[in-house]
């Protein structure tokens, strides 16, 4: 079968693009081909795959997706596949995978009613709907609970089109027998003494994940408790604005800012906190990284995983609304209790071995080489 899937950027630090690479790997091991339509291609390209860099330009985002549609459909015409899979929202699409929560209900209850006037709006709105209209066809591969129903509430989706998919975090992500001698190398090598606290923030897209929201708990602490502690950002976006609040904290050489790398389970397995108030977050993949490396997690209710660390008891979960001192007070409570956070890796370990949290791919593979389509 020839499969095409379509995203807009691929890099290799993205959830949304592992998911993706992922999944398509997973249905061509099953023998079928894959052609990758995209805007942005960072990073190898693996054997077997046909991928086609649109060659548009547009000043606005919403343009340039529409000229990506248009210029994917007349190959498309020319070359047709059996499946179009999007991992973003676009007409035309067999299957959607939906990394990215309900445009419009954000449109209506986030933004002002001038807001719904612009041609981004209106862009947004007409890709949504295209996926989601009760008429259409799209089947709909769902990561969160969380917002389906804002889906079937702003479009009468029928049920069955939705397929909720187990999480898809990758064994290698999980706590490998040597972990204590590569935790002991990694705290070597970044200078990190025996009692230094060490947290880290995973992610790109700095403002959404709640960088500001870390740097102000991180300042908040002790000045005994702050002076041992150590934040790294890791992620694929501009640093500059989180640099200035840190300096303004006088936090100096308490935060380094990394960009998005390979080595992920190397910080999972040397850092002592994975600290995540994100604003907003469909499902949060690092959170059950941390959570299956021993890691614990003080995260955002927001975010659609945050209900695993309640259920496997690893970590905290923030009240929502958030409020900044709950944040401090928590962070305060983790990093000085070494029993808790010894129980709550133990915890993450424990139900590491049990649930599923990596048949993902498989799941949405089944999903997209169904007959019904």
């Amino acid at each position: 079968m020839q499969l095409a899937f379509v995203l807009y950027k691929y890099f290799p630090f993205g959830g949304l693009q592992r998911d993706f690479m992922r999944i398509a790997l997973e249905c061509q091991s099953r023998g079928h081909q894959i052609r990758v339509y995209t805007l942005i291609w960072e990073g190898d390209i693996p054997p077997g795959f046909e991928v086609l860099v649109a060659p548009v330009k547009a000043f606005f985002n919403h343009r340039r997706n529409e000229k990506l549609s248009a210029w994917m459909e007349a190959d498309l015409a020319q070359r047709p596949v059996d499946r179009l899979i999007g991992f973003n929202k676009m007409p035309g699409l067999d299957v959607y995978y939906a990394a990215d929560g309900c445009f419009e209900d954000k449109a209506q209850n986030l933004r002002n009613s001038f807001y719904r006037r612009w041609g981004r709006y209106r862009h947004f709105a007409e890709y949504e709907r295209a996926v989601f209209a009760k008429d259409a066809k799209t089947e709909i591969l769902m990561i969160s609970e969380v917002q389906q129903p804002l889906f079937i509430k702003h479009y009468d989706t029928p049920l069955a089109r939705f397929h909720l998919l187990p999480p898809g975090i990758a064994q290698d992500r999980r706590a490998p027998p040597n972990a204590p001698e590569i935790r002991a190398e990694f705290r070597r090598e970044f200078g990190l003494a025996d009692d230094d606290l060490l947290l880290v923030q995973i992610g790109s897209g700095f403002k959404t994940k709640g960088v500001d929201r870390s740097l102000k708990a991180l300042a908040a602490l002790p000045p005994a408790l702050k002076k041992r502690t150590r934040l790294f950002v890791i992620g694929q976006d501009d640093p500059k604005v989180f640099q200035l609040q840190s300096a303004a904290l006088g936090l100096g050489e308490h935060v380094q800012f990394l960009k998005g790398r390979s080595d992920i389970p190397r910080f999972l397995l040397g850092a002592d906190l994975l600290i995540h108030p994100a604003y907003n977050e469909n499902t949060g993949t690092v959170l059950l990284e941390a959570l299956v490396a021993g890691l614990p997690v003080l995260v955002s209710a927001v975010c659609g995983y945050a209900h695993y660390i309640a259920e496997a008891d690893s970590g905290l979960v923030l009240d929502e609304p958030l409020e900044q001192a709950q944040l401090n007070q928590y962070l305060n409570t983790m990093l000085t209790d070494d029993a808790a956070r010894a129980t709550w890796s133990r915890n993450g370990l424990a139900f590491a071995e049990t649930a599923d949290l990596y048949s993902m791919p498989q799941h949405a593979a089944d999903v997209i080489l169904a007959e019904q389509h």
